[in-house]
């Protein structure tokens, strides 16, 4: 993550009216918190950041957003595929598209599940896993949070 993303997630929480944003990875960790809210404050108060520096390794960090994948307390056997960031969710590449995947479908690691837009980008998210959707848990075009279930995937055997 460079200056440009974090400058990005100000801007965001800015307009969003967060009060703090926090981002882990394997080895990245980045914590934004804005100062109180009020009149003289507003706008003008810039987030404090904490961020501990990836470790070194000879591909260099990588900055490409990718969702988490975890173990769905609903039921063990199920894995959910998770928002990487804050965004706008869509399940189809335009309107009048048809969906990336459906309830049903099988996918691939790297099979595209979803768009994210963030900031008028459109982030493809891919599934990093082979298996079966067996639950969309977002709506259409509605807003997602950082870490947030989007699918349930039935691991292939």
């Amino acid at each position: 993550m460079d200056l440009k993303d974090i400058k990005a997630i100000i801007d965001l929480m800015r307009k969003n009216s967060l009060s703090e944003f926090e981002l882990e990875r394997q080895d990245f960790k980045i914590k934004l918190k804005r100062g109180p809210m009020g009149p003289a404050n507003d706008d003008n108060a810039a987030p404090l950041v904490y961020a501990s520096p990836p470790p070194v390794s000879a591909g260099g960090p990588s900055t490409v957003a990718s969702p988490a994948i975890a173990v769905s307390p609903a039921a063990s056997s199920l894995l959910e595929i998770k928002s990487p960031m804050i965004g706008t969710f869509y399940r189809a590449p335009a309107p009048e598209a048809p969906d990336y995947v459906e309830v049903g479908s099988e996918v691939t690691p790297e099979t595209v599940v979803c768009l994210i837009e963030a900031m008028k980008v459109m982030n493809e998210i891919k599934a990093e896993v082979k298996g079966v959707v067996t639950d969309i848990l977002v709506e259409n075009a509605k807003p997602v949070e950082f870490g947030q279930p989007l699918f349930r995937i039935r691991p292939a055997a």
